[in-house]
């Protein structure tokens, strides 16, 4: 009997860069691995979208189309070329009107894409109506997503086979077109016995032929065994990655899933091994100078009771890395639990991914439920969609009184709609005004990544790639270890002339070098002049968290009401509004754009 296929399609280049390195990766870097992905038989590959959009410009000074149109050249024209988009946020990170919506499947055809896998991370199959009907009307195939996670113990109401089997069919009853279904757990938390059952119960419903999908990933350490499940249920295609970017926060290993299925009815294509291991050889190669999280290569036995995602988990901890306070990490993955179960049990997967996590971070440094995330408070208040079941009514309560908004179950998209700064004509105008050119590229990425997009296109845009630094010698490494007792950390060394940045991770030990900083030149002896203590300024507005200066609205001699806008930050992949706490005239602000900031730094001052 011939052996059932499988489609295989490769996330390295994609979730794996995500998983590992929150998609900072330049595109010369890896190439020569794209290259060799190709002639070991690879013809599927994850090669953008998601948050490897919005990444090229925040942090790389490089164009995602550009790098779609050059992966395009290297495979091919027949190649499977695959993106991921969040069903009305598309590639943003806040909903999109109906003209980016479309804006975005017209782009992403032009520049080489094949397949968009499209997925609510609500689960609200109204948010796949429109970006599912226009992926299909500008020639692309539209990959249908039900989005999977576990609950935390003792948790019910949704994400159980029943849950998914009302999904399916409302998706299935929606009359969204559509080539393929994805089941897609960004947290790889989902049983692989619910997995089978969840598959077994799809291939009875969906017309016959119809193709299915499995995504996960290894963080919770049973990514395999679904997957092994998922091939006994029915499924015809699962995802992997290469090494050094699998396992781990990512996906499994091509090479451990063709160990797994030796002497099993599959066929997993024309995959050659001993190419795949020179591929997994160049791609190494490629990404050895890239700082690898220690995080990353992990399973995590914490996950499933407060599901986090891959590609999040090492885009935060990278995060509070920066910012001296990954020792918080633990007790902020543990405040998650209450987060998801109060909030309607929206699926643990960006931009819901983050919303928990930001709002999990609130509670865990300012006390629970003291503070409320916007993205958070947003999502329970019913402005991204409906949640899978309703969110606790005193979060709604606190949520509706600090962000001053009342609940709502209009449509997400329709909202978006009503919203100027949404829309092809304000971004037009906005180009314009700077003298770029108003392409159909320009306003999508203007659109998509506001101040950030217009400084890339102004040529302004900064790299910002987390690279080891120079090896840091034994006898350094010695010291470290044996004689200090060294907090979680960077630290600047200098060892005869040399400078390090160190990283300091679990207390005394696993010293490594990370990204050199600038030479410092030594300080001048100076008199010491006695200065008295600063006075605090009980006017100032503070970072309620860690992050960088995304945009600033405000100016100096403004006059604000309570409630306005004075700056935007950006934090744990999520954009945060600093609102005026008072009326009043803004006499300073303290930061500029791309500043990285603390929690507790005073960003402005109205008085």
């Amino acid at each position: 009997m011939a052996k059932k296929y499988i489609d295989v399609m490769d996330t390295t280049f994609r979730d794996g860069f995500q998983s590992v390195f929150g998609g900072r990766v330049l595109m010369n870097d890896f190439f020569p691995a794209v290259e060799a992905a190709k002639e070991a038989g690879i013809t599927h590959f994850e090669f953008g979208g998601g948050a490897r959009f919005q990444s090229l410009f925040f942090y790389l000074n490089e164009n995602a189309f550009e790098m779609m149109d050059k992966f395009r050249a290297i495979v091919g024209p027949d190649a499977n070329l695959q993106t991921l988009a969040r069903g009305v946020n598309t590639v943003m990170l806040d909903t999109g009107s109906r003209e980016m919506v479309d804006l975005h499947a017209k782009m992403f055809k032009k520049h080489g894409t094949t397949t968009i896998r499209n997925f609510d991370a609500l689960n609200d199959i109204e948010n796949l109506k429109y970006s599912g009907e226009r992926i299909v009307h500008h020639g692309l195939k539209h990959e249908a997503v039900v989005t999977l996670m576990d609950l935390p113990p003792g948790c019910e109401g949704a994400h159980d086979v029943p849950f998914y089997e009302k999904t399916l069919r409302t998706l299935l009853d929606s009359g969204i077109p559509y080539h393929s279904i994805c089941f897609k757990d960004a947290s790889g938390t989902s049983s692989p016995q619910k997995v089978y059952e969840t598959i077994k119960m799809a291939r009875k419903l969906v017309p016959e032929g119809t193709h299915l999908r499995l995504h996960t990933h290894e963080t919770a350490g049973v990514s395999v065994a679904c997957y092994l499940a998922a091939l006994d249920a029915g499924i015809d295609g699962i995802d992997m990655a290469a090494c050094p970017v699998s396992g781990g926060t990512s996906q499994p290993d091509i090479l451990t899933m063709l160990h797994a299925v030796k002497g099993k009815n599959f066929d997993l294509g024309s995959l050659e091994l001993e190419k795949i291991l020179q591929y997994e050889d160049v791609l190494g190669d490629c990404l050895k100078d890239y700082f690898m999280p220690p995080e990353a290569t992990q399973v995590s036995p914490l996950i499933p009771f407060s599901p986090m995602p891959g590609g999040a988990l090492t885009a935060n901890t990278q995060m509070m890395r920066d910012n001296n306070m990954l020792d918080r990490y633990p007790e902020v993955i543990r405040a998650m639990r209450e987060v998801v179960e109060k909030g309607g049990y929206g699926t643990s997967v960006t931009p819901v991914s983050q919303f928990y996590f930001q709002q999990a971070l609130n509670n865990a440094l300012m006390g629970p439920w003291k503070k409320i995330a916007p993205g958070y408070g947003k999502m329970v208040l019913g402005y991204f969609g409906n949640t899978p079941t309703a969110p606790d009514a005193e979060v709604v309560r606190i949520a509706s009184q600090q962000l001053k908004l009342e609940p709502t179950t209009e449509k997400a998209i329709d909202i978006a709609d009503r919203d100027e700064k949404k829309s092809i004509a304000y971004w037009t105008k906005a180009l314009e005004e700077e003298g770029i050119e108003a392409t159909d590229e320009n306003i999508f990425i203007a659109a998509s990544c506001d101040v950030k997009g217009i400084a890339f296109l102004k040529g302004e845009a900064t790299v910002n790639v987390r690279k080891n630094g120079p090896k840091v010698p034994e006898s350094l490494q010695t010291t470290l270890q044996e004689n200090f007792n060294m907090a979680n950390g960077t630290y600047t060394v200098i060892v005869d002339g040399q400078q390090y940045n160190v990283q300091i991770i679990n207390g005394n030990a696993n010293v490594q070098s990370v990204a050199p900083v600038a030479a410092v030149a030594a300080p001048v002896a100076a008199p010491v002049v006695p200065v008295a203590a600063p006075t605090a300024n009980t006017n100032a507005i503070c970072a309620e968290l860690p992050g960088s200066v995304f945009k600033i609205v405000a100016s100096v001699g403004d006059s604000v009401n309570a409630g306005d806008k004075l700056m935007i930050l950006e934090a744990m992949k999520m954009e945060i509004d600093v609102l005026a706490p008072r009326a009043g005239k803004v006499t300073a602000i303290n930061v500029k754009p791309n500043d990285k900031i603390e929690a507790g730094q005073a960003l402005a001052v109205v008085e």
